[in-house]
């Protein structure tokens, strides 16, 4: 499952599952998951670069991505882990100003999550590497200035309830992930600066740590003021 990021078909991201985080964008802290769909063209490996779109304030959302290995649909919670192939260190990037519009409208969110060079993430890390998803903290710095530092203990919906909720509707397939949401401290990043995040089950020492770089995007996409 290492090449997940090559053939999986879904990118399934869970808003809002810490409590801290709804709050500092001020929506209402959930009573049941909710998600939305990236596309996978959105995967951003090292050593590439974000790119930020011509007239949008992106932020940045550090996360848990949980790979999946084999496919199932009206997954049980309790028989979960058995869907898990290992993880990712993931971060889910959001035209803020377009997602504000598109909900003020009652729109989808596609265009504010959806850009090429959205979703950075590492690679692959085996199951075993983390005995226990509900305790693994994930930080995130922007040019050396720390930004984002949680754990998933301070989920709201557990990883097994995540699968669960997500397998009632969509069947999930090997090479799947999904995003599990993040702490609070998000904020805009801009061309010239340097994203860097990690994650790891023991204090001060790191599984995975991603670096990129943040540069405008060259293309014909324009903001439509509205």
């Amino acid at each position: 499952m290492r090449q997940f990021a090559s053939i999986g078909k879904k990118i399934i991201a869970i808003g809002r599952n810490y409590s801290e985080h709804a709050k500092e964008l001020g929506n209402q802290v959930p009573s049941h998951p909710f998600f939305f769909l990236k596309p996978t063209s959105s995967y951003l490996v090292q050593p590439g670069s974000i790119e930020i779109p011509k007239g949008c304030v992106v932020h940045h959302e550090v996360e848990l991505a949980v790979v999946i290995g084999k496919e199932g649909r009206d997954i049980d919670a309790h028989h979960a882990d058995h869907y898990i192939a290992g993880y990712a260190l993931g971060i889910d990037l959001t035209a803020r100003n377009l997602q504000e519009h598109a909900k003020k409208k009652g729109l989808p969110w596609s265009t504010a999550k959806g850009f090429d060079t959205f979703t950075p993430i590492s690679d692959f890390i085996a199951k075993n590497k983390i005995p226990d998803a509900g305790n693994v903290n994930l930080w995130l710095k922007v040019n050396n200035e720390e930004r984002q530092n949680g754990n998933t203990k301070d989920m709201i919906f557990s990883i097994p309830k995540l699968i669960e909720h997500v397998s009632t509707i969509m069947k999930l397939e090997p090479g799947d992930i999904i995003l599990t949401g993040t702490p609070s401290g998000v904020g805009p990043i801009k061309a010239g600066e340097i994203v860097t995040a990690g994650m790891g089950v023991k204090s001060g020492e790191d599984l995975v740590k991603v670096s990129f770089p943040v540069i405008d995007r060259h293309g014909k996409f324009h903001l439509v003021e509205h």
